[in-house]
């Protein structure tokens, strides 16, 4: 049979998911270190949260391709409480955030055309933009007292194929929030070459405390002078239920702009955008009801549950920091927000000798390159872990890079 060259990825079983595989099936612990899905990780959701998928209003099938308006609505209360006054208007929800970047693909792009993307990043990127016939073209962010946006670099990455550049605020899994000062040089590109920017703020909700913030970063939803921004974000990490399948689309083409950009012209570009983008949403409806009933309830007691992550993000962090002291050979990076935290180890080995070795000792973690990151001297380990299970992987990884710095093969 014939496949198209879309999907012709390499599905084969990685030495590192075999052996993985091969530790759980045997019945061996495991730390585990990757974690990212907060319903695996004990915290405590309310016993009625699913009551809210019973609302009676559900039974009727309303197929509205930008979602339902209370949905929508809820949306924008949630944006209310960052400080940005939004038009329900402006909202599309789509199942996830990774159908929003495929709608936003569709929008922007033809076949072929490119779309800049800052590294370290998260790898589904990669398969989006294959699905969508769109080519990524990575950009490095850079490290120098925290990570940093590098505008110049992204100049030089820009073609006349380039449509937008997607930003994730803050990054996954750098925990980078981008600054003022780099979102205005972000803006300054996209005017010169005429780009959209599209920003991801699923871990909007999880700063840290940081020296460089007068306050809680903000949304890029209040928008950029005279550029298309488009703002995804959901209740994956919003309201940690990544299982209820329910996102957006914020499009804030309508902001302010040079005065050489006459207001009729901004408007006719925003009013352009949402049909276009009405249009991607009819031919899927792919929300279903229950959930945009539902989706007014759980985005109003996010807090709980926040709280909670905050909680173990801050107190696994603090942890891990307190046992890696006991080994100067490895660097914990700058982290503002999020619930990852990226390692610098030795160069010694390619991180799979690593990663594997310290699972045979019962802790698992992530490769940096799995995020973009070289292929040795870098590992990512995620903070959303029970504080008691990090603590024992945190100290099975520090024995294991402080007695061997990676210098051992697997299984030595």
């Amino acid at each position: 049979m014939r496949f198209s060259e879309r999907t012709n990825w390499n599905t084969e079983e990685s030495d590192l998911a075999r052996a993985h595989r091969k530790r759980v099936a045997a019945g061996l612990p495991i730390a585990d270190l990757t974690q990212s899905n907060p319903t695996r990780c004990g915290f405590a959701y309310p016993p009625s949260l699913l009551a809210a998928l019973t609302d009676p209003r559900a039974l009727d099938y309303d197929p509205q391709p930008n979602g339902l308006l209370p949905a929508r609505q809820a949306v924008a209360v949630y944006y209310a409480a960052h400080g940005v006054a939004l038009d329900p208007q402006q909202i599309v929800l789509t199942t996830s955030t990774s159908e929003a970047y495929s709608f936003l693909f569709r929008l922007l792009c033809d076949p072929g055309d490119e779309v800049l993307i800052l590294q370290p990043g998260y790898p589904l990127f990669d398969f989006l933009a294959a699905l969508d016939d769109v080519r990524l073209k990575a950009v490095p962010l850079v490290y120098e007292n925290g990570w940093q946006i590098d505008p110049e670099g992204i100049r030089r990455a820009i073609t006349p194929r380039t449509r937008a550049i997607v930003v994730v605020h803050p990054n996954n899994p750098t925990g980078h929030f981008t600054k003022p000062s780099e979102a205005a040089e972000l803006a300054r590109l996209c005017r010169e070459f005429r780009l959209a920017l599209i920003v991801d703020e699923v871990f909007l909700d999880y700063g840290l405390a940081h020296p460089s913030f007068a306050a809680q970063p903000e949304s890029f939803a209040h928008g950029l002078e005279g550029v298309p921004v488009y703002v995804v974000s959901g209740l994956s990490k919003i309201a940690a239920l990544p299982q209820m399948k329910a996102a957006w689309i914020v499009a804030t083409v309508a902001g302010p702009g040079p005065r050489q950009i006459p207001d009729q012209a901004r408007d006719q570009a925003r009013d352009e955008a949402l049909a276009r983008l009405e249009v991607i949403a009819d031919t899927f409806l792919s929300m279903n009801a229950p959930i945009q009933w539902a989706l007014p309830a759980w985005l109003a007691g996010r807090s709980a549950i926040q709280q909670q992550i905050r909680r173990r993000v801050t107190a696994n962090l603090a942890a891990l920091d307190r046992q890696l002291q006991a080994v100067k050979s490895v660097q914990r990076l700058a982290v503002e927000g999020g619930w990852y935290a990226v390692l610098r180890i030795p160069a010694v080995n390619p991180d799979d000798h690593t990663v594997l070795a310290l699972l045979e000792r019962g802790v698992w973690v992530h490769p940096g390159y799995f995020f973009g990151l070289p292929e040795s001297g870098w590992l990512v380990v995620s903070l959303l872990a029970p504080e008691a299970e990090f603590s024992n992987g945190v100290a099975i990884l520090i024995n294991y890079l402080g007695t061997n710095h990676g210098r051992n093969n697997p299984g030595r």
